[in-house]
């Protein structure tokens, strides 16, 4: 169920980063699953930011449908306070916009 407050659907981003630990494992069920569960960013290997109503373990559960028992993935809510990168303009630009932050 998406967090509300109010009545009023939350949104936060969540950083996502996984470990496909079986050889040959394919990506297209995990990739489906973390897109299904908002707007979504991912210009670096096996790391991808949401904008979701989804809590961090219910992005969780979403991607270990997709996932075998000896994967890995880590969900942190991010804030816009403190981050920095080597990325393309496009890259901040999401980020930017989905974090409320317009700084470069």
């Amino acid at each position: 169920m998406p967090e509300t407050e109010g009545g009023v659907m939350n949104m936060a981003v969540y950083l996502i980063t996984y470990d496909l630990n079986k050889s040959g494992q394919s990506y297209d069920k995990l990739y489906e699953q973390i897109k299904s569960c908002g707007a979504w960013w991912h210009y670096l290997d096996s790391t991808w930011l949401v904008d979701s109503t989804l809590n961090a373990t219910q992005i969780r559960d979403r991607m270990k449908s997709a996932m075998d028992d000896n994967d890995f993935c880590l969900v942190i809510k991010l804030t816009n306070e403190n981050y920095q990168g080597w990325l393309k303009k496009k890259a901040w630009d999401w980020i930017h916009e989905h974090l409320g932050h317009s700084r470069y």
